[in-house]
């Protein structure tokens, strides 16, 4: 028997084709890194289609003590705000960027929080974190946890019901997720229906990072190790802190059920599975899902990519399942 060696969907790699000639250098500092992503997530939007569908938005900023202060948006599903009668389920999800890009009024991840709202009749609160270098741990964690904080105890007026919450969470914003679950689990037990983790960072070691094709091992770790130092800043101590490395924690038991997407070619599949393995051996409740053929980014080229649109539907019909009763699993070993 013969194995085809693992090459990019020939949708995605088309789709990078196009994009490949309009993106900007990517510059050799975070700022020039920022600033050139930013300038190109519009143009990469209106090349692909993405288009923002209408629903009804409100804005907060919230103090964090000790930490800069957290925005948010909250996204109802249709063109109006929910009443406080209406018991719909909450996502509380933040955004990816490697810590140091991206955020809420992106064309790309403002386009996808409205049509999860829609799509699955829920309420998106997307919390924006402040980005590194300029902010570092723990910071992150703790304005995420405040907008976490804010969801569950507006729940009711926001028209949303508090014992149906999920947290989410792509890339970075996938490893603030995964935090905020812990810290919620230390600090206040609120219940969660739901975590979903989407090609998600959770040891900042790096131990479980696989190189990536064309890209040298020793280089490939460099770079990786940038983003987290930059994270991290002076206290590389604090990258082994369950709170900046979730995959590291002593016990992951008590935690939500999770639903994780991987990707082949991505070089964080091994975080993302290995968690999955981790979360079941504590006992709870989790499937892991591995795109064949894709690698880091390219779910975010749905109407393009067959793949990344049935990701979508995937992750829609999961989030719908918080409108039902919650599921019974035995317990380990029972």
């Amino acid at each position: 028997m013969s194995f085809r060696k693992p090459r990019l969907d020939a949708f995605a790699a088309a789709v990078e084709a196009r994009l490949k000639p309009l993106a900007p250098p990517q510059g050799k500092t975070a700022q020039e890194r920022r600033a050139n992503a930013e300038a190109f997530d519009p143009i990469m939007s209106a090349e692909l289609g993405i288009t923002p569908v209408d629903v009804a938005t409100e804005e907060h900023t919230l103090s964090v003590p000790g930490h800069p202060d957290a925005r948010l948006r909250v996204y109802w599903p249709t063109t109006e705000r929910a009443t406080p009668d209406a018991g719909l389920p909450i996502l509380v999800y933040f955004f990816g960027g490697g810590f140091e890009i991206a955020g809420i009024d992106w064309v790309s991840w403002d386009a996808k929080f409205r049509e999860r709202a829609r799509d699955a009749g829920v309420i998106v609160v997307a919390g924006e974190y402040s980005h590194a270098p300029e902010a570092t741990f723990p910071s992150q964690p703790e304005q995420c946890w405040t907008v976490f904080e804010w969801a569950a105890d507006h729940a009711l007026e926001l028209g949303g019901n508090p014992d149906r919450m999920a947290i989410g969470g792509g890339s970075a914003g996938a490893n603030l997720a995964a935090s905020t679950t812990l810290l919620n689990r230390d600090r206040k037990n609120r219940p969660i229906r739901l975590q979903l983790l989407e090609v998600p960072l959770l040891d900042l070691t790096t131990r479980h990072l696989l190189s990536q094709p064309g890209v040298p091992r020793f280089l490939f770790r460099k770079l990786a190790g940038t983003i987290v130092n930059q994270y991290i800043g002076k206290n590389r101590a604090a990258r082994v802190n369950p709170y900046a490395s979730p995959l590291l924690a002593a016990s992951l038991q008590g935690l939500p059920p999770a639903v994780i997407y991987t990707a082949e070619l991505d070089a964080l599949r091994g975080d993302g599975e290995a968690y999955a393995r981790a979360l079941s051996a504590a006992g709870v409740p989790v499937s892991c899902v591995r795109m064949i053929g894709q690698n880091h980014g390219s779910a975010g080229y749905r109407g393009a990519v067959p793949a990344a649109d049935h990701l979508h539907r995937d992750i829609v019909a999961t989030l719908r399942t918080l409108h039902d009763d919650l599921a019974i699993y035995p317990a380990v070993g029972a």
